[in-house]
């Protein structure tokens, strides 16, 4: 085991899930009902990675959305999204590999999402990859969720480590502004199949030399 690096901290969405569509698709069925939708391209350059209660607050800003309907709609956004991933949520093998191996190796795992808790209880469980972490984290256990590396600090304190004793695997810029803020090794993904053994292990060798 490569001495340096002791620990990878994973985000959840477009990184061990390909739940980044289902969050856009279920946030826009409850914003429909009032009217509103977020654009692919919104989606894409603006409020991806940030939390269902920062894209409402932002929204806020942007349209006539009163403040007193971000908990219902939050709520309803919830359950459309774990009607979605009861539906397409899967194991997939090469996450399944990378983590068994990586935890074989010695290496500790930790997921930090910008998710509820529930949602990555339920989607860490669905795809098979609960049992190889230490343990994860949620919005819910930060005071600000990311781009704030408050939830990459807490990772990295909770592992009783250093943060160049981390590398943290992302796919989005608020996440990325997250990770690097805390002073981790940052492995940028672009989709949920960069996220294999091979990538996860070439990267911790170069940065561990």
């Amino acid at each position: 085991m490569n001495k340096k690096i002791k620990a990878v901290i994973f985000d959840m969405d477009g990184v061990l899930i390909d739940a980044k569509d289902w969050h856009y698709d279920a946030l826009n069925k409850s914003l429909a009902i009032f009217g509103l939708e977020i654009s692919l391209h919104d989606h894409l350059s603006t409020f991806d990675g940030l939390s269902t209660g920062q894209k409402l607050k932002m929204l806020s800003k942007m349209y006539v959305l009163p403040e007193m309907l971000h908990g219902f709609i939050n709520d309803m956004k919830q359950q459309y999204t774990m009607d979605i991933t009861h539906q397409l949520c899967k194991p997939m093998f090469h996450h399944q590999y990378a983590l068994s191996k990586l935890k074989e190796e010695g290496f500790q795992l930790a997921v930090a999402s910008n998710s509820i808790r529930n949602t990555v209880k339920v989607m860490m469980e669905k795809s098979s990859l609960m049992e190889y972490l230490s343990f994860y984290l949620s919005n819910q256990d930060v005071a600000k969720a990311k781009p704030d590396p408050e939830i990459y600090n807490l990772a990295i304190n909770k592992l009783g480590l250093k943060p160049k004793e981390c590398v943290i695997v992302e796919d989005n810029e608020n996440g990325l502004k997250a990770a690097r803020a805390s002073g981790a090794h940052v492995l940028k993904v672009e989709s949920i199949y960069d996220v294999n053994y091979d990538n996860i292990k070439q990267f911790i060798n170069e940065v561990g030399k």
